[in-house]
């Protein structure tokens, strides 16, 4: 007999075109079967719920404790219905260690990180402290990022890298082309954030190769991938069609709501939807991934595009086809989903407001096979 399944929800898996009310079924901690009439030692109602893999968050700080903008990945994954926090470099080279020994080893939840190319990685990011952990040149020692990476191979998904006037200052492009050369040594993939300028967008877009991401893809200006016109810039098309990813890491100031008008009239959706949730964003505006992926539903992306982009999307970008699916034998993740409507208050990270219809909520998440939502 099955060891839990979720009975009577929507089930909506874009890996495998479903979107039907039936059964999911999971054993010996992966998907067993989908159908109906299936039986399990644990049966949960879940009619009237939204049944999808387990949701990836593809931009997330979680290391708690040991970086000063971590929140703890296991509340995050009972609020937003994250079952795969991927890490955005919140640790380098000079406590990497500690990250995954105190923080991924343990935790109930998995966490697949990047590598800050910095060596203290983001060392000094809360309310009240603000310091660009590649704004100085001699905190970044580039076999150091190596030797790092190479120890942790089995775990460390590439190198990310912060640029713009508040990661960066004066540094400019200099910390991207140093992650890009450790990338290169590794054999890993490059995920860069650009803030402000300097650097430029164009000097950051011709830089990334296939297979690299640009977090905060729909940042307001400046740096913005969109035009005024609405046309969406040579240098984004340029680097989409040569296969470089694009993230939105929304974040404490890296979405805007005209930008991703802009480039969803355009055709343009990012290949990932994500929170970049930390100390700051974790209060608003970002909140949670559920909060990210409501707001594209009320700008008009449709219920299965926005479920795809926070599963098959990152797990796509990551190279994990067993995550983000419930095809039977994948990893036996899900998330059960409350679509609620009503008035609800958005906002983006400069403070423009959109009044929204509907709002995705968690009602729980199975992690590994089992019912995981505090009880």
């Amino acid at each position: 007999m099955n060891d839990l399944v979720l009975k009577g929800g929507r089930v909506i898996d874009p890996s495998q075109g479903l979107d039907k009310v039936t059964d999911v079924a999971f054993s010996g901690g992966k998907v067993a079967a989908i159908g109906d009439n299936l039986a399990g030692k644990d049966t949960r109602n879940v009619a009237g719920k939204i049944v999808t893999p387990g949701l990836i968050d593809l931009h997330t700080h979680v290391y708690w404790g040991g970086t000063s903008l971590g929140v703890a990945a296991e509340l995050l994954a009972r609020t937003g219905g994250v079952t795969t926090f991927i890490d955005a470099g919140s640790a380098g080279p000079g406590n990497f260690h500690g990250f995954r020994k105190h923080v991924i080893e343990p935790s109930p939840v998995r966490i697949l990180p990047y590598l800050n190319v910095s060596f203290p990685g983001i060392f000094a990011f809360s309310k009240t402290v603000m310091v660009g952990e590649c704004a100085d040149m001699r905190l970044i020692d580039p076999r150091e990022a190596v030797r790092v990476a190479l120890e942790n191979k089995d775990l460390v998904l590439g190198i990310k890298v912060r640029v713009g006037k508040s990661a960066s200052g004066t540094s400019g492009i200099m910390p991207l082309d140093i992650a890009l050369d450790v990338a290169e040594e590794v054999g890993l993939p490059v995920m860069a954030h650009l803030d402000a300028p300097p650097p430029s967008r164009h000097e950051v877009m011709s830089r990334l190769r296939p297979g690299d991401i640009l977090t905060h893809c729909f940042r307001p200006f400046p740096n913005a991938p969109v035009r005024p016109d609405g046309k969406v810039r040579e240098e984004i098309l340029a680097a989409r069609a040569r296969g470089v990813i694009f993230d939105i890491g929304h974040g404490g100031g890296s979405f805007g709501f005209a930008t991703a008008r802009g480039m969803l009239a355009a055709g343009f959706l990012p290949d990932a939807i994500s929170s970049d949730v930390h100390v700051v964003s974790i209060d608003g505006p970002a909140f949670d991934l559920l909060t990210t992926m409501s707001k594209f539903l009320c700008l008009g992306v449709d219920l299965a595009t926005v479920i795809k982009l926070a599963t098959v999307g990152p797990a796509s970008a990551i190279k994990r086809p067993d995550l983000g699916t419930l095809k039977a034998g994948s990893v036996g993740d899900a998330t059960v989903i409350d679509l609620t409507t009503g008035k609800f208050d958005y906002s983006d990270s400069i403070g423009e407001r959109l009044i929204g219809d509907r709002r995705l909520l968690s009602t729980g998440v199975v992690v590994a096979g089992s019912w995981w939502h505090g009880g």
